[in-house]
């Protein structure tokens, strides 16, 4: 198996392609000091020195490294621990009935622009910031501000305060009139 890997805007993660499902119930984010992680193909990775994050998307794995190491140094041993998870007849890494998906609670008199916001963060925002090797999750929704969580490469990324401003905060504010503005948790 042949697991490519792809650079993000930030130098200090790496986006990992197994050309297989990683994750059926959507982005999951590890940090090391994590406590109790039941998928063991994150342990393994957060096990290997250096590695601080990892980051299952629905095709990629993100990991973040101490900003002190090199890729070279820790790649290698990454790609290892994918490949035999595979190879071990693993199909996918995170599957649905592994972790019980988040519901947002939502108070009733902003559902429908809360209802929007989440539709344009699917639709146009997510698939995006994918791409990078991260995700963006709505967290909450008042006065016209917009709250959301970056994760995976997205987190600690030298461009994601440009990105929420100049990406994510123009497209929102122009597609739905109540929101002022976007902040990030």
């Amino acid at each position: 198996m042949i697991i490519q890997t792809e650079s993000t805007p930030n130098p200090d993660t790496l986006k990992f392609l197994p050309g297989k499902k990683v994750s059926e119930v959507g982005s999951l984010e590890f940090l090391k000091n994590d406590k109790n992680i039941e998928i063991p193909l994150a342990n393994k990775i957060l096990s290997l020195e250096g590695t601080l994050m990892v980051f299952f998307g629905e095709d990629f794995i993100t990991v973040k490294k101490e900003k002190s190491l090199s890729w070279e140094n820790l790649k290698h041993g990454i790609i290892s621990e994918i490949n035999d998870y595979y190879s071990k007849g693993n199909n996918v890494v995170v599957k649905k009935d592994s972790k019980k998906q988040n519901k947002t609670e939502v108070a009733n008199e902003a559902s429908d622009v809360v209802k929007k916001i989440n539709e344009i963060l699917d639709a146009k925002i997510r698939p995006a910031v994918a791409r990078d090797g991260g995700d963006i999750t709505f967290k909450s929704f008042k006065d016209g501000i917009v709250t959301v969580e970056l994760k995976g490469s997205c987190s600690g990324c030298p461009s994601s305060t440009a990105t929420l401003k100049q990406g994510v905060q123009n497209l929102l504010c122009h597609y739905i009139t109540e929101v002022k503005s976007v902040e990030a948790v």
